[in-house]
């Protein structure tokens, strides 16, 4: 059954910095941040509003420091103003090294958007941010044509792809250390995901062993008009850490002291 209620609160974006995301200089290229600081603040702003959106300015895009290949980039954005039919997003983006847990921050700027339609009645106050339900790690994307297939739904091999790469980063910062993926015992699929739907990956460390995590990573579609929220997949994964020669190792008793807060 779909839930309708659901505290909007702060969106985070986070993603790996792959090679086709850097620059000659090896590191992010500013286009790629850009989009992510901009789809953060299109998710805010439509999960508060709860209105269609477009980007109609952005200012004070500060860039402070390079995001490099390989480390994780962690996109924030904060409703900070509400107008009659536009709201403010303020982001930040930040680095993330795999191992050693420190983070930077990239760049931040503020952007306004504006609904898009006129009969979508004044806009709702802006709130307390709820406190953190939990430990887990909460990712939020948004679904766009290319990852759709011909029923215009999210492609089950991107959405794969999605809860694999949530539950490398939770393993990861769960033990900072250098981790594959060792097996995918169990993978149900709930729902469709619909072209244009928000989608929410919540990833947990339900199992330790002396080398070896166990992930279970939940799935979540969301409307960004509707507010209706559905279960769309589960999974479970063991993620294994591993040395420079490509043997297990164990995980160190101090893993997980250093991740930040979600």
């Amino acid at each position: 059954m779909a839930a309708v209620t659901h505290s909007a609160g702060v969106v985070r974006l986070i993603d790996m910095i792959f090679p086709g995301d850097t620059n000659h200089h090896g590191t992010l290229f500013g286009g790629v941040a850009l989009a992510h600081m901009d789809k953060v603040a299109f998710l805010a702003a439509s999960r508060h509003g709860r209105a269609p959106f477009v980007t109609a300015a952005s200012q004070r895009i500060d860039f402070t420091a390079p995001a490099l290949k390989g480390e994780l980039i962690e996109a924030t954005g904060r409703i900070v103003r509400v107008g009659a039919r536009s709201c403010d997003v303020e982001v930040e983006l930040v680095a993330e090294a795999l191992l050693s847990g420190e983070r930077r921050l990239c760049t931040r700027g503020a952007f306004t958007l504006v609904a898009a339609k006129n009969d979508c009645g004044p806009l709702p106050p802006i709130l307390p941010e709820p406190p953190a339900a939990d430990d887990a790690l909460h990712m939020m994307d948004m679904v766009f044509p290319p990852q759709t297939n011909h029923y215009g739904t999210l492609f089950g091999g991107d959405a794969l792809r999605m809860l694999g790469k949530a539950a490398f980063i939770a393993a990861t910062r769960h033990a900072r250390a250098v981790m594959v993926m060792a097996a995918s015992d169990r993978i149900d699929f709930r729902a469709p995901i619909r072209e244009g739907e928000m989608i929410e990956l919540i990833a947990r460390v339900s199992m330790a062993g002396r080398s070896s995590l166990r992930v279970d990573v939940q799935l979540w579609s969301e409307d960004l008009l509707t507010a209706e929220r559905r279960h769309a997949a589960s999974a479970e994964f063991v993620m294994v850490a591993v040395g420079s020669d490509g043997r297990s190792r164990a995980i160190s008793q101090r893993s997980g002291e250093n991740n930040p807060a979600d």
